[in-house]
């Protein structure tokens, strides 16, 4: 399907006049000039607050994690003395909590950008895109005609 066939199928032919026009440019009833809009945008709360929250929880478990391997270690020295795994074990035991420890701090900073992103662009795609999920620009409805 070509471009113009596309453009023809969600907004009907040229010569029929606009089918789809912004509120901003509807006829204002009082006036028959262009209208001006509520001023009234409202926005989703959607992926990025979504987002946000994930990296919240993301911290929580990893934080928890890092928290439940010391007392998993605990005893494992006297009761492997003289082994040397144990040191190779412990200085797996600080390598993990090194990571963890990151991927937690990381998180906690992830999770605040990203609650400020949501808040500076007030999920604009997400309202678009629901916007037009009803949108079938005409072709559904001539057929039914």
């Amino acid at each position: 399907m070509s471009y113009s066939e596309r453009w023809q199928e969600l907004f009907g032919p040229a010569d029929d006049g606009p089918v789809m026009r912004l509120a901003s440019t509807a006829p204002d009833p009082g006036t028959g000039g262009g209208g001006g809009g509520t001023g009234n945008l409202q926005h989703t709360k959607g992926p990025w607050t979504s987002a946000s929250g994930t990296a919240g929880d993301l911290r929580t478990t990893t934080e928890t994690s890092r928290a439940a391997l010391g007392p998993g270690h605990e005893g494992v020295k006297a009761g492997a003395a003289g082994l040397s795994s144990v040191a190779a074990l412990e200085s797996v035991l600080t390598s993990w909590e090194e990571r963890l420890r990151s991927v937690r701090d990381e998180c906690e900073q992830l999770k605040g950008t990203l609650l400020k992103v949501a808040k500076e662009m007030g999920e604009t795609d997400a309202a678009v895109d629901a916007s037009f999920k009803g949108v079938d620009g005409g072709s559904k409805a001539d057929e039914k005609r």
